[in-house]
């Protein structure tokens, strides 16, 4: 994952693009923006930011259950799944108060995240973002 990958007239490495995420996540890209704040930028961005890794790196976007944990009004969590069950957790920073423990994940498609008409929306906007800093950039 550490090695660049193509987007179009850029590469981005994973590495930097867990940098740039905290720049362009906010209340409007949140699926709690009520929740979200600048002190934890990556809040309720697990399902748009899997989607944006997804399309970067490939792999698979894995769900799971928040039920039993301290962030059960969540509902769900997604991760990205890559070569080998190599999985990797974009917005585990979110977790403030420890990292949900043993979550049972299953395979979604995108199409299955994107058929939500405001996730899909955050999902363009977060786009757009990345898009707008990885193309500006010197």
């Amino acid at each position: 994952m550490g090695e660049k990958l193509s987007r179009g007239e850029y590469l981005l490495s994973s590495e930097r693009f867990e940098q740039i995420l905290p720049q362009i996540c906010d209340d409007q890209t949140s699926m709690d923006p009520e929740g979200w704040s600048p002190d934890n930028p990556l809040w309720g961005h697990c399902a748009v930011v899997s989607l944006v890794a997804q399309r970067l790196y490939g792999g698979n976007l894995m769900r799971a259950s928040l039920d039993n944990t301290p962030y059960a009004e969540s509902g769900s969590h997604y991760i990205n799944e890559f070569d080998d069950n190599d999985r990797h957790d974009y917005t585990a920073e979110q977790f403030t108060i420890g990292y949900p423990e043993d979550l049972q994940y299953e395979e979604r498609t995108r199409e299955y995240l994107l058929s939500n008409p405001e996730t899909s929306r955050r999902y363009e906007l977060l786009e757009a973002r990345l898009n707008h800093i990885v193309t500006n950039q010197t």
